[in-house]
């Protein structure tokens, strides 16, 4: 399903990190970041819900709103239950949209916002997300205290919270069209090669994007993706040559490449992944490249593996989704 939008955009946003992040590349375009995986707090889940509340703050100061002046909050995360969004949107006190696309969640997000902006229900609607990495191992991987290695094509996932407020109100930066994806199954039993699960989702939606509004990869200044990682970007533009004819390399990257440093931070594998590594990369980024100009249109697509633990152990495939956004500069 793809829409086309005619007043939404986005009034600002605001990012939160941990100390794997911030000393990655975009180290100095975050907002705030921390030097411990706690926080301040008494336990790692608490550390998360920490980070979503910070970037709510910090978004709700930077355009002057109060929390009264939300009329819809939409968040999500890979906590169980999405604790990390409920206990935040308990403190935040508004009408509440809890949301779960693994990795694909900010997207799907900014999608649900953008709705019910276009037809006029709410003015200003704010997309929280968050992960933490030391949560998600003990939710979703073996125990880290039980030291087993981990292959190359394994992910890391992010450790922040990313808020973005978008309005009915002009401003630089607006989503100009979305596209909400399928639930694919393409055999993939590898919790260990996300970006081989989440690829073909990618290729999927990106072509049907461009089918659905009669566009080229030359339309775009950038198509960008969420948590593919170092091996799973290969396998994208390999899939949507061989498949769809489409070569989108010369205007491609991935979130989860650009949050760290591959080369230097060998912790993180083959990337990034987790909901807000996408988010962190676009808003702490690629937004401020739109609202410069130096970039007219983004394609920003991002995935997410519907991962369950108990499933993988039952030998049944790992399904994936991907949802994109089309985002574009205002002058």
């Amino acid at each position: 399903m793809t829409t086309k939008y005619n007043n939404v955009y986005i009034d600002d946003i605001a990012t939160v990190v941990g100390p794997y992040e911030a000393k990655g590349p975009l180290k100095k375009r975050f907002d705030r970041y921390y030097e411990d995986m706690y926080f301040g707090t008494d336990s790692l889940e608490s550390a998360e819900i920490k980070l979503m509340e910070d970037s709510i703050n910090l978004v709700l100061q930077k355009t002057n709103k109060e929390k009264s002046d939300v009329d819809l909050f939409i968040a999500g995360d890979l906590q169980n239950q999405i604790t990390s969004s409920t206990y935040n949107a308990g403190r935040l006190k508004r009408p509440f949209l809890g949301i779960y696309t693994a990795c694909a969640t900010n997207t799907e997000g900014l999608i649900i916002g953008a709705n019910f902006l276009e037809n006029k229900t709410c003015d200003n609607v704010l997309v929280s997300v968050s992960s933490h990495n030391m949560v998600a191992e003990k939710q979703f991987r073996n125990p880290t205290e039980y030291g087993g290695p981990k292959p190359n094509t394994a992910t890391f996932t992010a450790t922040g919270g990313a808020s973005c407020l978008l309005t009915n109100k002009k401003r630089k930066v607006k989503i100009e069209s979305s596209t909400i994806g399928s639930v694919e199954d393409y055999d993939q039993t590898n919790p260990m090669d996300m970006g081989a699960v989440m690829a073909p989702a990618a290729a999927v939606t990106i072509n049907k994007h461009l089918s659905d509004l009669d566009r080229t990869i030359d339309d775009y200044d950038l198509i960008l993706t969420g948590d593919l990682g170092f091996y799973g970007k290969s396998i994208l533009i390999d899939f949507m040559k061989n498949e769809y004819g489409i070569d989108i390399s010369k205007k491609y990257n991935d979130c989860g490449v650009m949050l760290y440093d591959l080369k230097e931070q060998k912790d993180v594998q083959a990337g990034g992944s987790g909901p807000v590594c996408s988010a962190l990369v676009v808003y702490s980024d690629i937004i401020k490249k739109i609202e410069k100009g130096e970039l007219k249109r983004v394609l920003y697509v991002a995935t997410g593996a519907l991962f369950n633990p108990s499933m993988v152990f039952q030998k049944e495939n790992i399904l994936s989704i991907a949802h994109a956004v089309s985002l574009e500069s205002v002058q």
